[in-house]
C-alpha cells in the first residue's frame, strides 16, 4: 500500500479530519529529519504506522544510539 493510499484510510482520531501527506519533522538526539507522512491538517495529529515505528525508525535510533 503507497503512502497516499494509507493516509486516503484513515481518518483523524482527534478530530475525524481526513489526512494527508504532508512533511513532518523529528529531533531525535539533536538531528532533524523531515519526513513524508500521514497528518491530519486541521489538528496536526500525524500517523506513524507500526511498520515505520518498528522498521525504519527503530533502526535509524540504533544508528544514531551506536555514534
Amino acid at each position: 500500500m503507497s503512502l497516499s493510499e494509507e493516509a486516503a484510510a484513515w481518518n483523524c482520531s482527534a478530530c475525524g479530519g481526513a489526512l494527508e501527506i504532508v512533511k513532518v519533522g523529528f529531533t531525535y538526539m539533536k538531528g532533524n529529519f523531515e519526513v513524508d507522512l500521514p497528518a491530519c491538517r486541521a489538528c496536526g495529529l500525524v500517523l506513524v504506522s507500526e511498520d515505520l515505528a518498528t522498521g525504519k525508525m527503530a533502526d535509524a535510533e540504533r544508528i544514531l544510539e551506536d555514534k
